[in-house]
């Protein structure tokens, strides 16, 4: 008779040690951006722009399936709660194979649309042009990126953070060395920096997947593709999918209105964006490990776990916002000096960065819950709220483009951010009102996806 595993009960040494190697490992993929950001801003502010358009666009071709991270996190992690390890790799498994199928479509839809689809954003020929040059080599990367987000959930469910951690180390070193050799040594422009992405990311998945094909082996497990476990991961990755679409309107919503106010907010936008996703991955560790740990106290049958462990990550998430956004604000005027030496993207890049560190505590609290409710499975709802708050932003966003046009490239910076903070107010309050109950927090090794 097997013996039923014992309630998990994650304190602050638990919590740690899953979101400290975390943070290091999700800083890596705005690092490769700022990179990218850093070695194209010395092209000109045109080459700034125009990778302001393309990173959107590779972004939300790839944010879109972070459930297969996510989601794979939480059905692994559940196994593991439950005390199978082998279940856990073999239910990884089909998210893997569903990656790499997602992964070859986006590739091709993204390399062969590129000019249309860059075009939907209304930026300059130029920065068009610019765009366009750089998603037609960086589309080759996207199967890569999607097998890192699969490969890297199932470690995370395994309460494993640290192989990421070294993997995306060696993954950003090689993307820094090859982007300032590619760019500023052969003169290969805004498609040397692309190519540099691409090795990169491929270079991770390779990696990535070795360790999991290691530790499949070690538990018996089968990794061959089954059909049953790539259906079963599309369908529970769909609630996700869906709120990640909403997600992802939300901000294209914003890079539209961005474009239509010029170069110099376009290209100021790209760098705050980037900087907001550094800080949106730092303080997105608590939630990875909010994942994982909610998913194996759920599993392990221990709702007051998981509730426990939620408290103390959301005081540590505020806290870590408001530290985060300190420190913003010390730097708001020396960071701009690090993407361009245009003076006037240097000043409404130091506009944005004040709303942005303004907004960290808030953002550190809608993180929390946010990956404890995928932790927990509660795709369905999350789906649903997200939709509201994107119905809730258009109107939001229409006024900012109201405000911001005509009145100077720093206010449009300015009003576009603010905007964007409201979203995250929205956002934060439907969260508050869903971790009050008890609806999200279903008990057992596999949670139905009904009822």
């Amino acid at each position: 008779m097997t013996a039923q595993p014992q309630p998990r009960r994650a304190g602050p040494r638990e919590v740690l040690a899953l979101a400290v190697p975390a943070f290091l490992a999700l800083v890596a993929e705005p690092l490769f951006l700022m990179v990218d950001a850093a070695v194209v801003g010395r092209l000109g502010v045109v080459p700034l722009a125009g990778l302001g358009t393309a990173s959107s666009v590779l972004l939300t071709a790839a944010g879109v399936f972070v459930f297969l991270a996510y989601g794979t996190t939480s059905v692994v992690a559940r196994q593991v709660g439950a005390g199978s390890p082998r279940g856990a790799i073999e239910v990884g498994t089909g998210g893997v194979w569903l990656a790499g199928g997602l992964g070859v479509v986006a590739a091709l839809v993204v390399g062969s649309a590129a000019r249309p689809i860059a075009g939907v954003f209304g930026s300059s020929p130029e920065a068009l042009d610019q765009a366009v040059t750089y998603l037609q080599v960086s589309a080759l990367g996207l199967p890569g990126m999607l097998l890192v987000l699969s490969a890297t959930g199932i470690l995370r469910g395994l309460m494993d953070t640290r192989t990421p951690l070294v993997v995306s180390v060696f993954g950003f070193g090689g993307n820094a060395a090859l982007s300032a050799l590619l760019v500023l040594g052969l003169d290969m422009g805004i498609a040397g920096a692309a190519w540099g992405t691409v090795i990169a990311q491929w270079g991770m998945a390779l990696a990535l997947l070795a360790v999991v094909l290691h530790r499949g082996r070690g538990v018996g497990a089968s990794l061959r593709p089954h059909i049953g476990r790539v259906v079963s991961a599309a369908l529970d990755g769909a609630p996700l999918l869906v709120r990640t679409l909403a997600l992802r309107a939300i901000i294209l919503l914003t890079v539209y209105v961005a474009a239509g106010f010029g170069d110099v907010p376009l290209a100021a936008y790209q760098v705050t964006t980037t900087i907001w996703s550094l800080l949106t991955f730092a303080l997105d560790a608590l939630a990875i490990a909010g994942q994982a740990l909610t998913g194996a106290s759920l599993g392990g049958g221990d709702a007051d776990g998981a509730r426990e462990a939620t408290t103390l990550m959301v005081r540590w998430g505020v806290w870590g916002g408001v530290g985060l956004g300190v420190v913003i604000l010390l730097l708001h005027r020396a960071i701009p000096h690090m993407f361009t030496q245009d003076p006037q993207v240097q000043a409404a890049i130091a506009g944005g960065l004040v709303v942005i560190a303004l907004a960290q505590p808030l953002s550190g609290y809608v993180f929390v819950i946010d990956g404890v409710l995928i932790g927990a499975g509660d795709g369905p709802w999350l789906a649903g709220s997200m939709t509201l708050v994107l119905i809730a932003y258009v109107p939001v966003v229409a006024l900012a483009r109201s405000l911001g046009d005509g009145h100077g490239d720093v206010v449009s910076v300015v009003v576009l951010w603010a905007a964007f903070t409201v979203f995250m107010l929205l956002r934060g309050a439907c969260m508050a009102w869903r971790i009050r109950g008890d609806a999200w927090a279903v008990l057992g090794a596999e949670r139905p996806r009904r009822g």
